[in-house]
């Protein structure tokens, strides 16, 4: 059973964050400031897997909400004893987001991950919440397929401040788009879409208060 392994996405699901992965955070939270215009919060640490992140509230169409984090190794924190989550840990993922920031994952918030083999319990902080987590760290479908999560605590997509930026679209691209089309629609506010491609991948256009932004 993979991460995200249900026959069609699980009954209240919703987009809860993008994920985008960098070389370090310092250098991953200045290239977003820079590309969405707008400062990004302090986020936590992640004790085990020994990694960092900083965030952003972002608005989608009606009332709802999700959030984006750049997420990097801590290089503060002992390494740990499994591979990192995201497939921070591969010669592959190190070399893709070397020269900047790279739009990676995304994870879709459900009621319950009761009795999901993949899920495991995970902290940042007073943050409590379950993760789908294969144990090799691997994304689920090489990314565009979204991991799953139930929070414990309340979501940053609901605790965050306003940002001024909302995610409009994502686009959820890959080789088995069959895979994919269960997760598109307009349900939950931001337009959700599926592009067949040789390689995975996922791309984002955000408003923002300079106008569009697209990121990948």
């Amino acid at each position: 059973m993979t991460a995200s392994a249900f026959a069609a996405p699980p009954a209240g699901w919703a987009p809860d964050h993008l994920v985008f992965a960098a070389a370090d955070l310092a250098s991953g939270q200045a290239w977003l400031e820079a590309q969405l215009g707008v400062p990004l919060q302090p986020g936590g640490q992640h004790p085990r897997f020994g990694t960092h992140n900083r965030l952003l509230g972002l608005s989608l169409a009606g009332n709802s909400r999700c959030y984006l984090e750049v997420i990097a190794a801590d290089p503060a924190a002992p390494a740990p004893t499994t591979p990192r989550w995201f497939e921070l840990d591969t010669p592959a993922m190190q070399a893709r987001i070397a020269g900047r920031p790279r739009l990676i994952h995304w994870v879709a918030a459900v009621p319950s991950l009761a009795g999901h083999p993949a899920a495991i319990p995970l902290t940042r902080g007073q943050s409590r919440w379950q993760l789908t987590v294969p144990p090799d760290g691997s994304l689920p479908g090489g990314g565009p397929e979204p991991s799953l999560i139930a929070w414990d605590t309340p979501s940053p997509a609901q605790t965050l401040p306003d940002s001024g930026v909302c995610l409009e679209r994502l686009e959820l691209c890959g080789p088995r788009p069959e895979r994919l089309h269960p997760w598109a629609g307009t349900e939950h506010g931001a337009v959700i879409t599926v592009q067949p491609a040789p390689q995975p991948g996922l791309q984002a256009t955000f408003g923002t208060p300079e106008g569009p932004v697209t990121l990948d």
